[in-house]
C-alpha cells in the first residue's frame, strides 16, 4: 500500500505492507545513495512479510535532496526524520515497532531508538554505518543485531567498534563469503533469515 509520511511543509513516499496476523512492523531506514525501490531491502522486507511482520519502506530524502548527496551523512536530519515516521506509523497501527537500518541509514535507525521516547523494540543493521551514530550508541536500549559481510573488513572493524559501545542486548553476526552489499549467492537469504528472527524474538 504506498503511503504519505508527512512532514513539515512536504511528504516523503512509502510503501507500508502488514500481513494478517503480524507480530510487528518494521521500518526500513535506508542507506546513503539508496531508496525505498532498494532491491536489497525490498528482498529483506518480503521476507519478513513472509514471517507475519509489516514493512514500512519509505525515502528519508525528498527526490531534491537525494540528487544533491549533501544530506546522506546528516544523521540527525535522517534520523528526525525516522522519528517523525514512528510517531506517524503510531497513529496507524498499534503493532510493536522495529528499525532496520543499512549502510548510513543503521546510524539514523540507532539514533532514533536513542531517543528518550522511542517505541522501538528491536534494531537490525545490514552492513551498517553504527559507528556514525556515536554518543548516541550508549542509549539505546532495544535489542540490537549488527550484520556484516565477512569479506567487508572496514566495515567490520567500524561495527565492532560501535558494539563495544552499545550498552543493551546485543549480537553481531558475520555472514559468510559476503561483500558490503551481499550479493553473493545465499547471503540475502542469511541476512533476512537473521533479522527475521531477531524482531521475532523481541516483539
Amino acid at each position: 500500500m504506498k503511503v504519505s509520511i508527512p512532514f513539515d511543509t512536504y511528504k516523503l513516499l512509502g510503501d507500508l505492507e502488514i500481513p494478517d496476523h503480524a507480530l510487528g512492523l518494521v521500518l526500513f531506514a535506508h542507506g546513503s545513495g539508496s531508496s525505498r525501490l532498494s532491491p536489497r531491502n525490498q528482498f529483506v522486507a518480503h521476507y519478513l512479510q513472509k514471517q507475519k511482520i509489516g514493512t514500512l519502506l519509505f525515502d528519508l530524502l525528498t527526490e531534491e535532496e537525494e540528487r544533491t548527496q549533501d544530506l546522506r551523512f546528516e544523521i540527525p536530519l535522517l534520523s528526525e526524520r525516522l522519528i517523525v515516521a514512528n510517531q506517524w506509523i503510531q497513529t496507524k497501527s498499534t503493532l510493536p515497532l522495529g528499525l532496520f537500518g543499512a549502510s548510513t541509514g543503521a546510524a539514523a535507525a540507532l539514533t532514533a531508538a536513542a531517543h528518550p521516547k522511542s517505541p522501538i523494540q528491536a534494531v537490525v543493521s545490514r552492513g551498517g554505518r553504527p559507528d556514525l551514530a556515536e554518543t548516541s550508541l550508549r542509549q539505546v536500549k532495544a535489542p540490537t543485531l549488527l550484520i556484516v559481510g565477512e569479506l567487508d573488513h572496514i566495515v567490520i572493524e567500524l561495527n565492532r567498534s560501535a558494539f563495544e559501545e552499545l550498552q543493551c542486548e546485543k549480537k553481531i553476526e558475520i555472514v559468510k563469503n559476503a561483500t558490503h552489499l551481499f550479493e553473493e549467492p545465499g547471503a540475502l537469504e542469511r541476512v533476512s533469515t537473521l533479522a527475521a528472527q531477531w524482531f521475532t524474538a523481541h516483539f
